[in-house]
């Protein structure tokens, strides 16, 4: 289970990227956003069948039952077109921390590894460092996608 997990992993940090960094609302960003939900939900789904670490339900187990919410509240907004003023825009958020929320995972992972460290200061460290470029980036591109996505604009509240 372990290499599926890891696979579509990697797929889902490689679509995931590629939607970021992509111009949104386009036919490619509808393929490849629906290739990182398939994706990530599969890892997810194998998130939960993985107890080496702790030997029962524990605390990425918890961090995957949040990213599985994430990841739905980020696709509700375009499957349901709700609430129709500013669902393009809560669409976006929500997605750009699920893909934030797996290179958290990705690093924590990463930083684990490296020997003779502290496991959960090594997740922490690693977490809170995404977490703020996560923050540096929202900060930045927010503003451009309020401006492009948001119904709400001057003249139109009707």
């Amino acid at each position: 289970m372990g290499n599926l997990h890891f696979a579509s992993a990697i797929l889902a940090l490689t679509f995931g990227s590629l939607v970021l960094l992509q111009k949104k609302a386009t036919r490619f960003h509808r393929k490849i956003g629906m290739a990182y939900v398939v994706s990530m939900s599969f890892m997810l789904l194998t998130s939960f069948m993985t107890y080496r670490l702790y030997g029962r339900f524990g605390t990425f187990h918890y961090m995957s039952v949040f990213a599985t919410i994430v990841l739905a509240v980020g696709m509700l907004p375009m499957w349901f077109k709700r609430p129709r003023n500013n669902y393009k825009l809560l669409h976006i958020n929500f997605m750009y921390w699920s893909v934030i929320g797996l290179y958290m995972a990705l690093f924590s992972e990463v930083f684990t590894r490296i020997p003779e460290t502290p496991f959960y200061k090594m997740v922490f460290w690693a977490s809170l460092g995404v977490l703020v470029l996560g923050f540096v980036g929202h900060w930045m591109f927010f503003p451009k996608w309020r401006q492009r996505f948001n119904v709400y604009k001057a003249g139109n509240h009707g």
